[in-house]
């Protein structure tokens, strides 16, 4: 979703130099900070353009139905929470918040506190507490939670991560994989 609405609203070259200095030179956060200052569109307009054009991996809306699960996610309360309203979908959502102003958008982090695993604020805090879970993720933000799951559903970059450091996972496509195991 961060990624459509960049490409979208923000400035690519931006984008881009920034995606190619994570987990290098940046921190995800630092990066997402300035991705995000590059958007200048009005919330309302942004979100418009999202109820439109984002779509959910199939199988989700029943997954949420089934299992109520907690949607940690490293984007943004104020896009995530109009897609679920749009899919009829009412999940916890533990994310950022924006501050959207018409000079750049100002991402609010939830956690400034760097993790002792990975160095970086990450959403292992989110999910402190809860005992055994399952995840599922597909990118550079579920890295380090995902190696704190007891079980852990992966695609995309999260699966070409796990697999460089051995660690165990059940590939996904879409959320009906993950219905007919759960």
């Amino acid at each position: 979703m961060l990624h459509l609405v960049l490409l979208e609203f923000g400035d690519e070259q931006i984008y881009d130099a920034a995606e190619n200095q994570l987990g290098r030179e940046l921190t995800l956060n630092e990066v997402i900070a300035l991705e995000f200052s590059s958007v200048r569109a009005p919330l309302d307009e942004v979100v418009a353009w999202m109820r439109e054009h984002v779509r959910v991996r199939p199988g989700f809306a029943e997954l949420a139905r089934a299992h109520d699960p907690l949607i940690v996610s490293s984007g943004f309360h104020e896009l995530i929470e109009p897609v679920l309203e749009r899919e009829g979908i009412v999940l916890e959502v533990v994310a950022n918040r924006l501050d959207t102003r018409p000079e750049g958008w100002r991402a609010l982090f939830r956690n400034a506190e760097r993790c002792d695993v990975c160095g970086e604020p990450c959403k292992r805090a989110d999910v402190a507490g809860l005992g055994e879970f399952a995840y599922a993720g597909d990118g550079f933000s579920d890295r380090c939670v995902a190696l704190v799951a007891s079980r852990v559903f992966a695609r995309d970059g999260l699966a070409r991560y796990l697999d460089s450091q051995g660690v165990p996972y059940e590939p996904f496509d879409d959320f009906h994989d993950l219905l007919r195991v759960l």
